[in-house]
């Protein structure tokens, strides 16, 4: 199902008068999801949490979840407020993967703020002892697939592009949740998994017999970059200069040419009080120094570090709040709704597929065909084919 909370045109309405509304003050209570309790995203809410509690007595609820559909779930049903996901939103707004199942299709999912341009990466939770000197070296090797996880299987597949390789070159091991997998490359089940490089599981992976060893992306090589981008749009260069153990990296030296996006992108639907998103947003933006102290890593939620030329439009709540402190243009308001017409684009789309009233995996092979049709016809790139 698509989420239609709150129409497309009416949000828009809501950022135009958004500057009338009358801020509410932070709740008491506020949850959102996030990856299981070891993981940097999970972290990253306990820094908010402790802050978001000093300074205005609010207690923050985490859920952590195995994977991106289990993340999503309560979300959508209004269970938490919020998803700290990953590119999850990205495939849940594009309907693609797991979410192109007739369950879900194109969600209307906003953005509010994010942990964005940090010193910290993404990475592989690769196991030292395997002997990759390039990403090339990979060929052959245990690559954990997580199910139910789709962006963690993406980017980790955008390594591989990045090495020239394919999940066809590799040998596909699948777990049933994160940890499990980090647990599988530890236990020498797998010998590689996406982490962030701030991921405490790395320091058990670096203590182990096996070791880790970070991938390096190069930035100056081009086509290999132009194959991770195909696999993986929301891939952005990256000098890595946070995280563990990094001396233990494919080029030897700290920082690192690596990858990074946004982590963790706080995504929610439309029908969340603009109100409560414009509190929130105030609060952790303008509080970002203190979620620093409390985690080294969560360093990118100050108003110069967020970007709005991302691949998920904003919630008019927080668009009050960038509007009032002077960032948000023109440009953004632009970018913003074309992001918007995008996701019309999806629904309608997704629409003429149910009126077919196909099933299961027929219903996924025409839902796929029909997605790249209309975005296509609408001037729009269709990338997850």
């Amino acid at each position: 199902m698509i989420r239609r909370a709150i129409p497309a045109l009416v949000a828009l309405a809501f950022v135009i008068t958004a500057g009338t509304a009358q801020a509410a003050d932070l709740p008491k209570n506020v949850s959102w999801t996030a990856y299981g309790t070891t993981s940097s995203g999970y972290a990253n809410g306990v820094a908010i949490g402790n802050v978001l509690k000093k300074h205005y007595g609010t207690e923050v609820r985490l859920l952590p979840g195995k994977n991106d559909v289990s993340r999503m779930i309560p979300v959508e049903k209004g269970k938490v407020d919020l998803c700290a996901c990953g590119m999850a939103a990205i495939l849940a707004m594009e309907g693609v993967f797991d979410f192109g199942k007739k369950r879900w299709g194109p969600q209307r999912l906003y953005n509010v703020f994010n942990n964005a341009k940090g010193k910290n990466g993404t990475t592989l939770a690769l196991a030292k002892d395997v002997g990759a000197k390039t990403l090339a070296d990979l060929r052959g090797k245990r690559m954990a697939w997580v199910r139910g996880a789709p962006a963690l299987n993406v980017n980790l597949e955008g390594f591989l592009a990045f090495g020239g390789l394919t999940w066809d070159d590799v040998k596909k091991v699948e777990f049933p949740g994160w940890k499990q997998a980090v647990d599988g490359v530890i236990n020498g089940q797998a010998d590689a998994v996406i982490v962030s490089t701030v991921s405490p599981h790395l320091q058990r992976l670096a203590a182990s017999p096996r070791g880790n060893m970070h991938p390096a992306t190069p930035h100056g090589d081009a086509a290999a970059w132009e194959r991770a981008k195909a696999a993986a749009p929301w891939w952005l260069p990256r000098l890595v200069s946070v995280g563990i153990n990094l001396e233990s990296n494919m080029q030897g030296k700290v920082p690192f040419e690596g990858i990074g996006f946004p982590y963790p992108a706080y995504v929610t639907y439309g029908d969340r009080s603009q109100d409560f998103i414009y509190a929130l947003t105030k609060a952790v933006v303008s509080h970002h120094e203190d979620i620093t102290a409390a985690l080294k890593n969560a360093d990118g939620y100050g108003i110069a570090r967020q970007v709005f030329d991302w691949a998920l439009p904003y919630h008019p709540g927080a668009i009050k709040y960038y509007e009032e402190i002077g960032a948000w243009g023109e440009r953004e308001k632009a970018h913003n709704a074309a992001l918007l017409k995008r996701q019309e684009v999806l629904a309608a789309a997704w629409e003429k597929v149910i009126a077919m009233h196909l099933s299961g995996k027929e219903h996924e092979a025409k839902w796929r065909e029909v997605r790249v049709a209309e975005l296509a016809a609408a001037g729009l790139a269709a990338p997850f084919k």
